[in-house]
Parts: structure tokens; C-alpha cells; sequence
């Protein structure tokens, strides 16, 4: 299968597969998605509630991945949420599942080719930072990739963006400022941090967390920056929100597992989807005309 995979994509290259997957997508849904949303672990529940969605697996679209974790549900959803035409992806790939780097951001590549302008992309994460408590909510400040590959190693498309891309702005200041408005006005604790994304699947090591708590990491996780990456890349707009499932290796004398991070993605659901509901529409008043650098 993934030899197969790789001759198609010595055939066909990634604009053409990107812009091939959003027609299937654009044939099958009701309406044009303006955001763009990827719910990580145990955080996919949002999606059923969107107004008059439709659901497409993810093996149904050409050339998109399938996801293989627990906890993720392999469905893009596409419907509103308070009036504003989403499209989410409940479930996303990751590099330890054995995809190459390519397929992972391949769904941000067609949310792009959907004429997708802003994103918000959550995920499950270790809090290393000892202020933030299981279940806390944090907006993604900045990232450190320590997962040994960039997605835009290799030749340009600037079809897609260009060669060397400004990542000093990597999430959007705006849309993490009226996210702390929102959680404020909800009367929710929000926090702010550093995310480091690792490649996984093993959960990091005591010394390890040491480490990037001394590099200015704030919480650890195995997603969001390749797609951030890419998303940046083509111009979209990204708030990233992580949901502290569990305190990082050392921080607490307990072992770390799987279900611990879908039960606590359950737990917060609610404070999840209210704050969610909230930001959406202020991000949608505020989307430019045409996809920003």
C-alpha cells in the first residue's frame, strides 16, 4: 500500500492531489468551509454537533490518510457552527504511525486548495510547565519542532507558498488575543505556552522533560507542527489551543497511558465545545478577503 502510494505520488504531484481531493470534497458537501478545524485525542465529540454536517471518511477522499489511533474517529465533518461553514477532521495522521511527513500535512494541503483562510487546530498534550493541571486548556503561543523533519523539505511549489517561509507569527496573535477575550467572557481559565512537538509514540522520558523544560517548552505532544508548518505555508491563519490530558513524565510519580488522555479529553468537553463556539464566529468576522501571509 504505501509503495503504491509512493508511485502515485511520483505521478501526480501534491497541488494536483490537494486540488483533486477538495472538488470530491466540494461534490459531497452542502456549502464552501471557511475554517478549517483538526480535533485532536478525545477531543473529536465537537464535530457531532455541527448544523445539517455532512460526514465523509477520510478513506473515501482521494489520496487522504487514514487515521489508526484510538480516539480518532477518521471523518472530515463539514457543517456551521453558529452560522460559520467549518469543516473538521475528527482525527488526524501522525509521523509514528509510519506516514510519511508529506501524507500527514496532506489534509492541511486541501483544506488550503478549499480556499480555507484561518485554522484551529487542537491536540492532546503533557503539561510540563507546573502551573497548568490536568484538564487545563492552553493557547499555543509558539512551537519547538524536535520532530526531525520540516514538511517543506525538498522541492518548492509556490503554487503552495514560498521557499523560505517567515514563521516569527507561526499562531495568530489576534486569534489568540480574542480567545483569552472569549474564555474571560465564559468566566474559563485559559492559559498561554510553548509547545514541543516530538515524533512519538513513546512518551518522553523523565531526563527528556527535563530537557525541554529547559528549553522553554511548556507542554509536549506528537501532532500540530507540520501542520502548522504548511498551513503557514499557504497563507492560513492558525490558533492552536492544547488540552492538558496529563502531566509530563517526572512532573508526577505515575506512569503515563493512552486512556488517560482520551478520558480526560472527555472530561473537558464541555468547557471545550463552549469555548470553541465562541471563538469561531469572531474568527470568521475577522478572516481576510484572500488567504494571508
Amino acid at each position: 500500500m504505501k509503495m503504491a502510494r509512493t508511485n502515485a505520488r511520483q505521478k501526480t504531484d501534491e497541488f494536483t492531489r490537494a486540488s483533486r481531493a477538495a472538488r470530491f470534497i466540494l461534490s459531497k458537501a452542502r456549502l464552501r468551509p471557511q475554517i478549517a478545524l483538526v480535533l485532536g485525542s478525545g477531543l473529536g465529540g465537537f464535530a457531532d454537533e455541527f448544523f445539517g454536517a455532512v460526514r465523509i471518511p477520510y478513506h473515501k477522499i482521494p489520496a487522504f490518510p487514514r487515521s489508526t489511533i484510538e480516539g480518532h474517529a477518521g471523518r472530515l465533518v463539514i457543517g456551521k457552527v453558529g452560522g460559520v461553514a467549518v469543516a473538521a477532521m475528527q482525527g488526524r495522521v501522525h509521523l509514528y504511525e509510519g506516514y510519511p511527513i508529506a501524507d500527514v500535512v496532506f489534509p492541511m494541503r486541501v483544506f488550503g486548495r478549499l480556499g480555507i483562510r484561518a485554522a484551529i487546530l487542537t491536540n492532546a498534550a503533557g503539561a510540563i510547565n507546573p502551573s497548568f493541571s490536568q484538564g487545563a486548556l492552553v493557547i499555543i503561543r509558539d512551537h519547538l519542532n524536535l520532530q526531525g523533519t520540516n514538511p517543506l523539505i525538498g522541492p518548492n511549489d509556490t503554487r503552495f507558498g514560498p521557499r523560505f517561509l517567515d514563521m516569527s507569527q507561526a499562531y495568530w496573535k489576534p486569534y489568540r488575543d480574542l480567545t483569552k477575550s472569549e474564555a474571560a467572557r465564559l468566566g474559563m481559565s485559559i492559559h498561554e505556552g510553548i509547545y514541543a512537538g516530538l515524533s512519538g509514540p513513546s512518551f518522553e522520558t523523565p531526563a527528556e522533560i527535563r530537557y525541554l523544560k529547559t528549553i522553554g517548552a511548556d507542554m509536549v505532544g506528537m501532532s500540530t507542527v507540520p501542520e502548522v508548518i504548511v498551513a503557514r505555508h499557504m497563507g492560513i491563519r492558525v490558533l492552536g489551543i492544547s488540552c492538558v490530558t496529563n502531566m509530563a513524565a517526572g512532573i508526577l510519580d505515575q506512569p503515563i497511558d493512552h486512556a488517560e488522555v482520551l478520558e480526560t479529553g472527555e472530561r473537558v468537553k464541555t468547557q471545550f465545545v463552549a469555548l470553541l463556539r465562541a471563538v469561531i464566529p469572531r474568527i470568521a468576522a475577522e478572516l481576510p478577503e484572500k488567504p494571508a501571509s
